[in-house]
C-alpha cells in the first residue's frame, strides 16, 4: 500500500493559506490540473460528507468526499470515490501548521491507497509530483497573485 508524504513551507501566514484550502470546492481556482469543480446536491463545501465532482484538464472526471474538516487544526481529510485512474481506497489528509520564524506555513499532505502492482510506481509518482508538488507550486503563485 503506497503511503505518500509531502510537505512544503509557504511564505504566507497559515490563515491566508487556510482561507484558500478549506474551500473543498475551490481547487479549480488554484490547482493547474483541475478544470472545473462542483459540489453535488448543492451542499456547502465545508459540510462533512459533501462530494465534489471535478474534471481534470485532460477530461478525466473524479469524485471525492470530505471526511473531516477542522478550522481549529487547519486540517481536512478526504477520500476518492470515483476515478478512471487505477487507484483504490485513497484517503488523504492535509494539515497546516504555523512557522513562527517569518510568519510562514508548513503544509503537510499525505495519502494512502492501493493500486495494482504493475501500476504502483507510476501512480505513486503521479500523485507525488502531478498532484501534490504541482499543488504546492500552484498555491505559491496563487497566494502571490492574491497579495
Amino acid at each position: 500500500m503506497p503511503h505518500i508524504v509531502k510537505s512544503t513551507i509557504l511564505d504566507a501566514p497559515t490563515d491566508a493559506v487556510w482561507a484558500v484550502l478549506r474551500d473543498f470546492n475551490g481547487h479549480d481556482r488554484w490547482h493547474p490540473a483541475v478544470a472545473t469543480s462542483g459540489i453535488e446536491r448543492a451542499q456547502p463545501s465545508d459540510k462533512i460528507g459533501c462530494v465534489r465532482r471535478f474534471k481534470l484538464k485532460d477530461g478525466a472526471e473524479l469524485r471525492e468526499q470530505l471526511l473531516a474538516l477542522s478550522d481549529l487544526e487547519q486540517s481536512f481529510s478526504y477520500c476518492l470515490l470515483d476515478t478512471p485512474i487505477p487507484m483504490f481506497n485513497y484517503v488523504a489528509h492535509v494539515r497546516l501548521l504555523p512557522v513562527t520564524d517569518g510568519d510562514r506555513t508548513f503544509w503537510h499532505w499525505e495519502s494512502r491507497f492501493t493500486t495494482r502492482t504493475e501500476d504502483r510506481d507510476r501512480i505513486t509518482q503521479m500523485v507525488s509530483e502531478d498532484i501534490y508538488q504541482a499543488g504546492f507550486d500552484a498555491i505559491r503563485r496563487h497566494l502571490k497573485e492574491a497579495a
